[in-house]
């Protein structure tokens, strides 16, 4: 009877140590297609030291060069028989820095506040300049410098750049090579600057929860910062001040082996 008792109590601390880790599947909430489908992109919000790229076009090409930075994008020949008449133009996006008190000087319209500005809104705000000089003019407006960072538990970490920039939760954690074994996807923080506080802002993100795709978190802005935590047996690992859990586990272990050994040499 004794030896049933204690061969009883090893399978339980070996089913103990052998727990199953938790919440290692994204967006597992079952109202997952209903969260997804409410999912909504507000666009980027221009920030100091943005690099963008703007381009100003028109039916009228003369009337619009003094919008654009000169910039001969191709010039040469056009064919074996050219000449000198043949050389050609081609506009190009020019390039403006976000400067620190948030405007960029722009040719003809002088300078323009944009900062916490949306590149539709700022597109906007320089046709409606525009109508003043041009007939129908279109802008262009592009991010020519969309850089994040992926901290923590990821397979790679450091700073980012996307070509993209509609950029979400996951698509930032793929170009980090996906959060490793130990990487809690319940505790993932995502540090942000607001320019309302003047500061940085600091949001814990639970990835595990289908929800997630309605926080205004969500999408990246520029400049962000993620952050995986470590899951709380990684934490306990690296500890050297907090090993009493892995002891106890690891001792339950040794107990329940050395209980079998005996039991069994017993018979």
């Amino acid at each position: 009877m004794r030896n049933k008792i204690l061969l009883l109590i090893f399978i339980s601390l070996a089913f103990l140590a052998c727990k199953p880790k938790a919440n290692v599947v994204y967006l597992s909430n079952n109202n997952f297609e209903q969260e997804v489908s409410q999912a909504k992109y507000l666009g980027l919000h221009i920030q100091e030291g943005d690099r963008l790229q703007i381009l100003v076009s028109a039916f009228d090409e003369i009337a619009v060069r003094p919008f654009n930075i000169p910039s001969m994008a191709r010039t040469g020949s056009a064919g074996d028989n050219s000449t000198s008449s043949n050389n050609i133009s081609t506009a190009v996006p020019s390039d403006y820095l976000v400067n620190s008190d948030g405007t960029i000087i722009f040719p003809v319209l002088g300078s323009i506040y944009c900062k916490g500005m949306t590149k539709v809104q700022l597109k906007k705000e320089i046709e409606s300049r525009l109508m003043r000089y041009l007939t129908d003019p279109m802008v262009t407006v592009t991010l020519a410098n969309f850089n994040f960072s992926v901290l923590g538990e990821v397979k790679s970490p450091g700073q980012k750049t996307s070509t993209t920039e509609r950029l979400n939760l996951f698509q930032a954690l793929a170009l980090a090579g996906d959060t490793t074994y130990d990487g809690n996807k319940t505790s993932v923080k995502l540090i942000r600057y607001s320019d309302e506080q003047g500061k940085d802002k600091v949001v814990s993100l639970d990835l595990s929860e289908a929800s997630i795709v309605n926080s205004p978190y969500y999408y990246l802005q520029q400049n962000d910062i993620l952050y995986v935590e470590p899951d709380r047996n990684k934490q306990v690992g690296v500890n050297t001040n907090s090993n009493v859990d892995q002891w106890i586990k690891y001792g339950g272990v040794g107990l329940g082996l050395l209980t079998l050994i005996f039991t069994l040499t017993r018979k």
